[in-house]
């Protein structure tokens, strides 16, 4: 895990210009790559990397790395899980490595088949390769979008990065902001790619690769759409067929995310995802430990996930560190948090304290049950949705529903102190609809008060689609449409990248069995049977020692903080007063963290 750079500059640049810009943008990432910093100039192109020694920690792994004829340099983040296999496969052709990492395989490997190559790799990552024979270079991302790669085109040249941070580190990239990105923030409460909060910076989508070709970008081209998982022909078998199918597959996933030459811990909360990842890590022989953050507002209340997290950890027989979080730590560690939050978000400061407790003690490498909930069908949304859907288009059709539901929907959202009932009228007709009803943070009827009206109308035109910022969910069936949508929204704009910023700015690379491309190839034809808990119930069933049945039947609570309250007691009631839709009373707290963040990080830049 690592922070990668890279400048493309225009003929003419000099090349110690071209290097300090890479340079101010390496020293930005220092928290991704503390074990080392490397820089590589070629003709043309400035490459910079930090990292995070994961896997063979000699020196000799350091990045930027050359190709052993010289045609390629590579700086790359992220893990190729599956390296030895191709290792192997590669040395049996007379590939020779002078390393045992995972950088080097996946270089000879572009060298031998280019893009190729792609569909090949299992794990997280987002690379970049230049040729210096041809001068070109490319770029990919993983199926998930687990880690991030930004870009940009400025008169000087084409800049990548890790980060968008980085890339405002160089100097050469313009601060204006892009309406669509803080329209987009403001709806979700995370940035839907490929947009960012900053003009003419873009995320290089998920599943993409891109070529930059005689100093043209050219389009992104997507090599895996994990989005056909949920689209093609299910596979109608028997639940005793299904529960092996998990089995097999989601112990296949840990056993390959344990590959590391240093030491991995758990995030172990009080649910099934992380248990079940405790459980099978602890049988596949790994000696993992589990980390679990808890907070004096929930002592004694089911909120509380420590003394179940204790249970889990007892069960399996790991060694367990519990890790109090307190409001007034969270009050001094703010700046940090917003400092390492790349791009705005409301979430992501739950992970910041998992992180922070894990680096503590000494841990490069985290596995977190981020994903599971996504894949198995765990939030209530894969219940509720679907029906709901086929209720509302049929009202839909009814003349003037609408019209008839808009005056009470707006009592009883302002009653309930629940802004978004309010938009029942626009959005019930359709299942994106209802989607964001549940997921989305603000109203776009509510923009203008936030952005500003020429803003905010920029923003829904540039994001576009309806809701805003939303494809059309085409799927199979009801569950795998919210499954569809889960995964390449809430999980790949929020939960995906708020790992990333979160984890790595304690240095400690965060990975996650149930976000795996391979998994979701082997379990996608089935996922519509996981729906009403069925899925929850066959994950707790993989390892062979089962969860407790205490832990499977607990009723959810998810990876909260005491927000709520401690936003309360810490904001002056005076920021609000110029915004009466964050002013009222019961006000739900992530809008106002919401504009804390966005104003906050704004200052900061």
């Amino acid at each position: 895990m690592c922070g990668i750079a890279g400048f493309v500059s225009t003929p003419g640049l000099s090349e110690a210009f071209a290097q300090q810009a890479v340079q101010r943008m390496t020293a930005r990432m220092s928290r991704r790559g503390p074990d080392a910093e490397g820089l590589w100039t070629g003709a043309g192109v400035v490459l910079g990397h930090r990292r995070l020694a994961v896997l063979d920690l000699d020196v000799r792994a350091n990045q930027p790395m050359m190709s052993a004829d010289g045609r390629y340099a590579i700086v790359f983040n992220g893990e190729i899980y599956n390296f030895r296999e191709l290792r192997r496969e590669l040395e049996s052709e007379g590939v020779a490595f002078r390393t045992t990492s995972d950088t080097e395989v996946l270089l000879s490997l572009f060298a031998r088949e280019r893009e190729r190559m792609l569909p090949r790799l299992r794990g997280m990552f987002a690379f970049a390769i230049w040729d210096t024979r041809s001068h070109e270079l490319f770029l990919a991302r993983d199926p998930y979008g687990i880690k991030p790669l930004y870009y940009t085109g400025t008169k000087e040249g084409l800049l990548f990065a890790s980060q968008v941070k980085t890339l405002l580190a160089s100097g050469l990239v313009s601060f204006v902001r892009e309406p669509a990105g803080l329209a987009g923030f403001y709806l979700w409460g995370s940035v839907a790619e490929p947009w960012t909060t900053f003009r003419d910076v873009f995320a290089l989508p998920a599943g993409h690769c891109l070529w930059v070709r005689a100093g043209v970008v050219e389009t992104p081209v997507c090599w895996h759409d994990i989005r056909a998982h949920w689209q093609g022909v299910g596979c109608e078998t028997s639940a005793r067929d299904v529960q092996e199918r998990v089995r097999e597959a989601v112990t296949d996933s840990v056993r390959a995310h344990l590959v590391a030459d240093v030491p991995v811990s758990v995030f172990l909360s009080g649910g099934i995802d992380s248990g079940v990842i405790a459980g099978l890590a602890s049988e596949l022989g790994a000696c993992v430990e589990g980390i679990t953050i808890g907070f004096e507002e929930f002592a004694g209340r089911h909120d509380d996930e420590v003394p179940v997290a204790r249970s889990i950890a007892a069960h399996y027989g790991l060694k367990h560190h519990v890790r109090m979080i307190s409001r007034t730590e969270f009050e001094n560690d703010i700046p940090h948090i917003l400092a390492a939050m790349d791009q705005p978000s409301i979430d992501g400061v739950n992970t910041w304290f998992a992180s922070k407790a894990a680096a503590e003690h000494g841990y490069k490498v985290v596995l977190s049950g981020i994903g599971g909930d996504e894949l198995f069908c765990g939030y209530s949304l894969f219940r509720q949705i679907p029906p709901h859907a086929a209720l509302g288009r049929m009202l839909a059709f009814i003349p003037g529903a609408r019209a008839l539901f808009r005056a009470p929907c707006a009592a009883i959202a302002k009653w309930r102190s629940q802004p978004k009932l309010a938009g029942v009228p626009e959005f019930f007709g359709s299942l994106e609809g209802l989607y964001f009803l549940r997921r989305g943070l603000f109203l776009p009827t509510e923009l203008p008060a936030l952005l500003g009206v020429d803003m905010a109308q920029e923003g829904l035109a540039r994001l576009g689609g309806f809701p805003p910022g939303m494809t059309s969910a085409q799927a199979r069936d009801g569950v795998s449409a919210v499954g569809l949508l889960e995964s390449t929204h809430y999980l790949r704009n929020q939960l995906l990248r708020d790992s990333d910023w979160a984890s790595m700015g304690h240095a400690l690379e965060l990975r996650t069995p149930f976000v795996d491309a391979k998994l979701l190839e082997m379990l996608g034809p089935v996922v519509a049977s996981f729906s009403g808990g069925v899925g929850k119930a066959m994950l707790a069933q993989s390892p062979e020692k089962h969860l407790p049945e205490s832990v499977v039947n607990r009723p959810k609570t998810g990876f909260t903080l005491p927000m709520a309250k401690w936003l309360s007691e810490t904001t002056n009631p005076r920021a609000w007063a110029d915004l009466p839709l964050l002013a009222a009373p019961g006000t739900p707290w992530a809008r106002r963290w919401a504009r804390i963040v966005v104003e906050r990080l704004a200052a900061c830049e």
